[in-house]
């Protein structure tokens, strides 16, 4: 008998939560505001007020470019100013991923960095999940997918001059991918994720395209 699936049995709700104030602390390519407010306890009652701050920029997609036919995953290498300061190689074996910007869509936003950061175009896109990167200091919720492609069309070198972007474009089994995750050698949030969730579903997409 297939299980049925329970939703979360969560004690309380948006009503649980009351928003004092809000005071922007700073403004630029990221915002960082200042958020008071109290909410119900598990004990019964309200808090005291409490202060946050959060960081604020928007969602994101992320995009895994998987090609079924040769078994093999496309992933995006370049800089990046938290693993400058905070890893052994400045440099990120990543998958591909943007900023979603006012009045477009999710699913825009997946092709469009798709071909800007690989070279590549697809149509076909399979929803992953969505998820908050971190949502003790910030609101950023990242949507999942991965895309269809033909992994030999890779353009070797890409990214937008006026954004900085100096991206190489990596095709790679998915063997040797799933075997760099398994020794945690990618260690993009993301990534982990995005990969984790295509080792769990390989059938469901397979399937899913074999029937398009």
């Amino acid at each position: 008998m297939k299980h049925k699936s329970q939703p979360l049995p969560y004690e309380f709700d948006q009503d649980g939560v009351e928003i004092i104030q809000k005071e922007s602390l700073f403004s630029r390519f990221f915002n960082v505001s200042l958020v008071t407010f109290k909410h119900k306890l598990f004990a019964g009652g309200w808090s005291e007020p409490v202060q946050r701050e959060i960081f604020e920029r928007g969602d994101a997609v992320v995009v895994l470019p998987y090609d079924p036919n040769r078994d093999e995953i496309v992933l995006i290498e370049q800089v990046r100013i938290g693993a400058i300061l905070n890893a052994q190689n400045p440099w990120t074996f990543e998958l591909v991923g943007g900023m979603v910007e006012e009045n477009e869509s999710i699913e825009s936003v997946a092709l469009r960095e798709t071909y800007e950061e690989t070279g590549l175009e697809t149509t076909e896109l399979l929803p992953m999940q969505s998820y908050l990167s971190s949502c003790g200091g910030t609101s950023e919720r990242i949507y999942l997918y991965v895309a269809k492609v033909d992994a030999q069309n890779i353009q070797p070198i890409c990214g937008l001059d006026h954004e900085n972007e100096d991206i190489k474009v990596h095709v790679f089994s998915r063997e040797c991918v799933m075997d760099w995750l398994n020794q945690g050698k990618i260690e993009n949030a993301s990534a982990i994720i995005g990969l984790q969730w295509l080792q769990t579903n390989l059938d469901k997409v397979t399937t899913a395209w074999q029937t398009q």
